[in-house]
């Protein structure tokens, strides 16, 4: 990476984010350190963000708008920067879920990104040991903001009855979490369906997957894999990854009797 003097924005939008703070900082006439004060931070992190080697938090954009009196500049900034969080495979995904009108989702073992608590995200997160858990609940976080919209995408989610009793955390954070979901359903936009532990066997014994359509273009099916997950734009993969989901449709409990469920789990948390 280039010294930070270089940096001029123009290569990626986390490099225009430390251009931007290294000349409101110079502009302020303040170091590095003095900044670091500010945001709560280390030097060596301010020093990583600037030269583009680190993504910022949010909090850390929010607390350098304070600090430089820019109203909302880098905050606004943000959300363009964060994607940067992703592993390079994933981003293509997130600007996908960002376009669609339809999320059909099936998920094996955890709750869904898109309706999962901050509590709820970071216990799933801590499993991988990330050296930066806090910059990937802020993206995760984030992805969420499409369903607040005023116009969200429809979002239908099955889940396997054992995501539910999947303990992720304490109590606390499940029940949290079973709450989060019975909310979300009051949503006209949101779906949430249960396939419970003795249906047995049934069509999503390939694993979880994700359906996405859109007002134009062709659909695109994201398939989970152990290392990185796939996208399949073909059309023989868009009609199996259909079909599958209508026969697990079949599998699943109705959206009450789904709900009464999410509800009476959220019950042994007590």
């Amino acid at each position: 990476m280039a010294a930070q003097e270089e940096l001029d924005g123009e290569d990626t939008m986390l490099a225009f984010f430390g251009s931007e703070l290294v000349r409101l900082r110079k502009a302020k006439g303040v170091g590095q350190a003095e900044l670091a004060r500010a945001t709560h931070t280390s030097q060596a992190l301010v020093s990583k963000i600037e030269n583009a080697e680190r993504v910022p938090s949010k909090d850390f954009a929010l607390d350098s708008d304070r600090f430089f009196g820019t109203d909302g500049h880098l905050r606004r900034l943000w959300p363009l920067v964060i994607k940067y969080a992703y592993p390079s495979w994933f981003r293509p995904y997130v600007d996908l879920e960002k376009a669609a009108t339809i999320i059909r989702s099936y998920e094996t073992l955890i709750i869904p990104g898109l309706l999962q608590t901050r509590a709820y995200a970071r216990a799933t997160l801590s499993v991988g040991r990330s050296n930066d858990i806090e910059t990937l609940l802020d993206v995760r976080m984030e992805r969420q903001t499409i369903l607040d919209r005023p116009v969200p995408p429809e979002l239908w989610v099955i889940l396997e009855e054992g995501a539910l009793r999947r303990n992720m955390g304490d109590s606390a954070v499940m029940r949290e979490q079973l709450q989060r979901l019975i909310d979300a359903t009051k949503a006209p936009s949101t779906v949430v369906q249960v396939i419970p532990t003795e249906a047995g066997c049934h069509a999503g014994i390939g694993g979880p997957f994700h359906a996405l359509t859109f007002e134009k273009g062709n659909p695109v099916v994201y398939a989970d894999s152990f290392l990185q997950g796939q996208l399949l734009v073909g059309p023989e993969d868009v009609r199996a990854a259909s079909r599958t989901y209508d026969l697990l449709l079949g599998a699943a409990l109705p959206i009450q009797a789904s709900v009464d469920l999410i509800a009476r789990v959220m019950k042994e948390h007590t």
